[in-house]
């Protein structure tokens, strides 16, 4: 099996001076998949109980063309320990968006979670992208699962 990993170059820009605080998203070991991204601020943010707030992350990438997709993913720790997640589930980079990444963070926590400059928020994926050719059918194809659907497979 071939182990050679795919490496993608991605232009990065900081949109701040204050980006410059931190260093550019990066990998945290070897095995890890997303890269994480911190709150760009010059304060220290208090989100309450069911608040929603953008939070800048202080960057802007330019993805080498629609073959890619930045996906942004809620940070596991924040989520089970403090409730605090992405308020639209995953956010969507596409390859021609160049404006900042910003995190729409929500706290479904009990608690107030203050959110400082250079916090972690969330971790950005870049993955590929299928293009799709829709091919209309009368009927799809048979497969073991049919309609099943939720809870269908089981616990």
């Amino acid at each position: 099996m071939d182990t050679e990993e795919q490496v993608v170059e991605v232009q990065v820009r900081r949109m701040s001076q204050a980006a410059h605080r931190w260093s550019l998203p990066a990998y945290a070991t070897s095995g890890a998949a997303g890269m994480d991204l911190r709150a760009c601020l010059d304060e220290p943010v208090e989100l309450a109980p069911g608040q929603r707030r953008l939070i800048p992350t202080g960057i802007a990438i330019a993805l080498p063309d629609a073959r890619f997709v930045g996906l942004v993913f809620a940070r596991s720790g924040l989520a089970a320990r403090h409730g605090v997640s992405l308020a639209n589930g995953v956010g969507v980079i596409d390859s021609d968006y160049r404006g900042e990444i910003r995190c729409a963070l929500v706290n479904g926590g009990s608690e107030p979670f203050t959110v400082r400059p250079g916090d972690r928020i969330a971790q950005l994926v870049v993955v590929p992208v299928a293009r799709v050719a829709w091919r209309e059918v009368p009927e799809l194809e048979s497969s073991e699962r049919g309609e099943g659907g939720f809870g269908s497979t089981g616990r």
